[in-house]
């Protein structure tokens, strides 16, 4: 629903709605794990940040998923003060295994490549909101409005007028931060800029009359936790099939997560086959090296796309995450893509201020989107090229990309751009990645 639609439908229901002015310098709509990001990342940028999110944090937190975190992402989250909270309960991977099918060649990434201590990691959803959440308590600067909804936004010469519906607690009997607001009802907010962390369907975006470009695939992606009768050793794989590619993450407690990627078709009846006949299935794509399966979780799908926003920025408006860019699930990008914004734009934003700039100017806001949409589109496409090219069963494709399996095992210098380029350290690093 359109925020033009949901302000009239408030305005029917709450005609006499109070209404409380608030002073921020930034609003961040959207407090998932980007914009909880950007805002810990402001901690001490001297800015007053409220955070705007639709669910409860506890519902916030419960997502059943898992990412593959990045180098350069766990680095930005150690620059912010979490990640020592985070590290002994996620898994580091001590190798990535890439195979194409049955095929024999199989890539082996390892922390030496790279001279690193690991290759990256595997975070639980709950985990990585947590330590944010927990983080953001003791961030004097940060409010929450949470349950809330942005019902419209007008954007001025100076700054932006929200109207902010704050929800009612339902049957949740424990109150958890509202920004100081008490009861429910609409709400004022004038802010200097508005950031958009609200996902792929952000409200703020289209509202803004934001256009992106991009496609969706013929592909949806099963995600199930499971349990190896094999230890997985901290191995995360990524093997590719004619159908679309299978991620397997390690977690703690010898668990696993699979990302398996099929047409939308196949994808709907794995979702819906017996439990046995699943897992049966699982164990022939997975090669037999985790042993048999135990499935500890509920199967859920969703489908994948492509998208990149025509522009990142307007006056008072910045779009991060998911709102502005989206990316297939192969290679596990995403969610990096999006700490990547969050850290490049407090950066932009905290130095505007120290030089007494106006935060919510199109000159600032400009700054951040050269920085991240080249290197956002230099992701997006190898992620469409990696799923485009080892998602079918052309022979002549065949040939060639077993030929760069081998090139990328063999010949070091391919295989550490890739590497590098998986782990987040080609291009330009934001500073809080430095400390």
């Amino acid at each position: 629903m359109a925020l033009s639609q949901l302000n009239n439908t408030v305005s029917t229901l709450q005609p006499n709605a109070p209404e409380l002015s608030f002073d921020y310098d930034l609003a961040i709509v959207g407090g998932g794990i980007v914009g909880a990001t950007l805002a810990a990342a402001l901690k001490n940028s001297g800015l007053k940040v409220v955070l705007i999110e639709s669910q409860l944090q506890s519902a916030a937190v419960a997502k059943g998923r898992a990412y593959a975190i990045s180098l350069l992402s766990g680095r930005i989250l150690e620059g912010i003060g979490i990640w020592q909270k985070i590290l002994p309960e996620i898994t580091t991977f001590s190798q990535v295994q890439i195979s194409d099918a049955d095929y024999q060649g199989v890539v082996h990434f390892q922390p030496q490549d790279l001279g690193t201590d690991g290759v990256g990691y595997a975070a639980e959803h709950r985990v990585l909101l947590t330590a944010l959440q927990d983080y953001l308590k003791d961030c004097p600067n940060v409010s929450w409005l949470c349950p809330a909804e942005v019902i419209s936004a007008e954007y001025q010469a100076d700054g932006v007028e929200l109207e902010v519906m704050v929800k009612p607690y339902g049957d949740i009997t424990s109150p958890e931060i509202r920004g100081g607001v008490e009861g429910e009802g609409n709400f004022k907010i004038r802010t200097r800029l508005l950031v958009a962390a609200d996902g792929a369907r952000s409200q703020i975006r289209n509202a803004a009359s934001i256009t992106t470009q991009g496609w969706a695939y013929w592909q949806s992606c099963v995600v199930a936790t499971i349990k190896p009768e094999k230890p997985h050793n901290n191995i995360a794989y990524e093997r590719f099939w004619h159908t679309g590619p299978m991620g397997v993450l390690p977690l703690p407690g010898n668990r696993c997560q699979v990302v398996w990627t099929n047409p939308h078709a196949e994808a709907k009846a794995l979702q819906q086959l017996d439990e046995a006949e699943f897992l049966a299935k699982l164990e022939e794509y997975t090669g037999g090296l985790l042993g048999r399966l135990e499935l500890i979780s509920d199967r859920f799908i969703f489908p994948v796309q492509l998208m990149q926003s025509d522009r990142y920025t307007l006056p008072r408006l910045a779009l991060i995450g998911d709102a502005a860019h989206c990316c297939h699930p192969v290679a596990g990008q995403g969610m990096n893509l999006g700490i990547r914004d969050a850290a490049a734009l407090a950066q932009v934003l905290t130095n505007a201020h120290q030089q007494q700039e106006d935060i919510g100017s199109l000159t600032v806001l400009k700054r951040y989107e050269s920085w991240r949409k080249s290197e956002n589109l230099t992701i997006l496409a190898f992620t469409d090229f990696l799923n485009r090219t080892f998602s079918n069963n052309w022979l002549p494709l065949i040939l060639v990309r077993r030929l760069g399996l081998w090139m990328l095992q063999h010949i070091h210098p391919i295989k550490t751009y890739a590497l590098q380029l998986m782990a987040g350290l080609r291009g330009r690093p934001p500073k809080l990645a430095s400390r």
